[in-house]
């Protein structure tokens, strides 16, 4: 296999990635947008509840896509012909979205009882009917990702956040208020699915036996790591709330993990698209690729915390410029909460590299522990320290599951993160942290500080040998360019 050849599923990885991520990056624009429209509409109470009923849903509706994802994505790789697999894969997202439907819609009462919030009944009944809209949705992304199909799924994906703009923005200004915003969701998600059903159409309704057992043998254990995580992502918000936090006090952390997305948005876009470029990879039987690639993406990982430690460092500014003023005691939880974020990026890029692997089940070790750790430490810190004890706690669980996640990829194919690039990372973020934290600018100027800050990492970077110049000025014909992020094919810097 020549080199070239060699590159090719490099290329289509970084391509499908950064089209992804870039389609999923709308979430910032119309999600900041959004979050201001309804922080200037709402008190801080009100944002709090819708807050609180919009991270439920989304909590019920991640376990979905990761319930099925990965198992979807590898099956669909390996099958010449997906059509059976991808009916199995619709059917089992429609069953699993409308049992999850009427299960919130019943318990609506007893959830708001015990959040001590009576307004999310109604809204969580509402919410309700998102959840197998969005289960179809993500059935026909995960058969799109599981084809190679990365260019049409960055499309949906730029429809879905920005109808959610419009929608959400037409309601609130109606009048309608926090139903307005749950509207805007739902239909968010209607358009969602429609554009996804415009590029691929799995047949619900198949005269063969669908094979899902073959779907649930491999999809158990990624069910139980995915239950694990979903409870793990959103229990220190949950438990703020139980253990005594105001609805305004679940604003701020609410509008906190608003802001720290970015990470999220990485491990959305790499993550299926790697375990799909792997699947692919390892059925081609080149080996020495796959590991490639998998070194290449956990030193992507690590050459993101600088940007995180830019956040951190702005963080009082955004808060400000976003949500206004009222919002500011938010502005202390954005650094653990950007870190914990990016730490769970690494922890899902490890567990789709063990995944494509064929050791699926290796992934409980790691992931099922998680919430019970971070429950059993919020309920010990949360109480003393509050909103920034929870942060904390969700900070270092991340950390170890992370650990947990390198160690299994180490174990399955004996590669592991370049210690010269964490060390690289670790001086770099220091110094953007301190630019954006010492550096004082009027409000208007926070995208010049932002610019200046990635210019800084990009330089330094660059002068600490991580990278070329070259990687990232076009020279040469557009065939000749090379984007070295993934390293060489040693999967080492160049």
């Amino acid at each position: 296999m020549t080199n070239s050849s060699r590159r090719a599923p490099d290329r289509h990885l970084i391509d499908g990635t950064v089209r992804l991520f870039l389609a999923e990056s709308l979430i910032f624009p119309t999600g900041l947008l959004t979050a201001a429209v309804l922080a200037r509409h709402l008190s801080p109470a009100g944002y709090g509840q819708f807050t609180l009923a919009a991270l439920f849903i989304s909590w019920i509706e991640w376990i979905l896509p990761a319930l099925f994802s990965r198992a979807a994505v590898k099956l669909v790789g390996d099958s010449p012909d997906w059509r059976l697999i991808g009916a199995a894969i619709l059917r089992a997202y429609l069953l699993a979205g409308l049992a999850c439907a009427i299960l919130v819609w019943t318990l609506s009462g007893a959830i708001a009882a015990v959040l001590k919030e009576p307004e999310l009944s109604s809204l969580l009944r509402l919410f309700a009917l998102d959840i197998p809209i969005f289960a179809c949705t993500y059935a026909h992304r995960n058969i799109l990702v599981g084809t190679g199909e990365y260019t049409r799924q960055s499309v949906v994906s730029g429809f879905r956040w920005t109808a959610r703009l419009l929608l959400i923005v037409l309601f609130v200004e109606m009048g309608l208020s926090i139903m307005g915003a749950v509207a805007g969701s739902i239909g968010a998600s209607l358009v969602e699915l429609l554009a996804v059903r415009w590029f691929i159409r799995p047949p619900l309704i198949v005269q063969q036996a669908l094979p899902f057992q073959k779907l649930f043998a491999f999809a158990a254990p990624l069910f139980v790591a995915a239950i694990s995580m979903r409870l793990f992502d959103k229990v220190d918000l949950f438990l703020l709330k139980i253990l005594g936090a105001s609805a305004a006090q679940v604003g701020y952390y609410g509008a906190a993990q608003n802001l720290a997305l970015a990470p999220n948005l990485v491990a959305l876009s790499l993550a299926p698209l790697l375990l799909s470029t792997l699947t692919r990879v390892l059925r081609a039987g080149d080996s020495d690729s796959a590991f490639a690639i998998s070194r290449g993406a956990m030193r992507v990982v690590i050459c993101l915390t600088p940007f995180a430690a830019s956040a951190a460092g702005a963080a009082p500014e955004i808060i400000e410029t976003v949500f206004g003023r009222r919002f500011l005691p938010a502005s202390t939880l954005i650094g653990p909460l950007v870190g914990s974020a990016l730490a769970l990026v690494m922890l899902a890029v490890g567990s789709a590299i063990v995944t494509a692997a064929g050791k699926p089940q290796w992934t409980l070790p790691v992931v099922l522990p998680l919430p019970f750790l971070a429950i059993a430490a919020h309920l010990a810190a949360i109480p003393r320290w509050g909103s920034v004890g929870a942060a904390a706690v969700t900070l270092g669980t991340a950390l170890l599951g992370s650990a947990g996640a390198m160690a299994q990829v180490y174990r399955v194919w004996g590669i592991h993160p370049s210690v010269a690039t964490a060390l690289r990372s670790a001086g770099v973020s220091l110094l953007a942290w301190m630019m954006c934290a010492k550096w004082s600018l009027p409000l208007s100027l926070l995208p010049v500080k932002l610019a200046v800050a990635t210019l800084l990492i990009v330089t330094a970077f660059w002068l600490t040998g991580e990278f070329q110049l070259a990687d990232i000025i076009p020279r040469g014909r557009w065939h000749s360019r090379r984007l070295k992020v993934f390293g060489d094919e040693t999967g080492n810097p160049t």
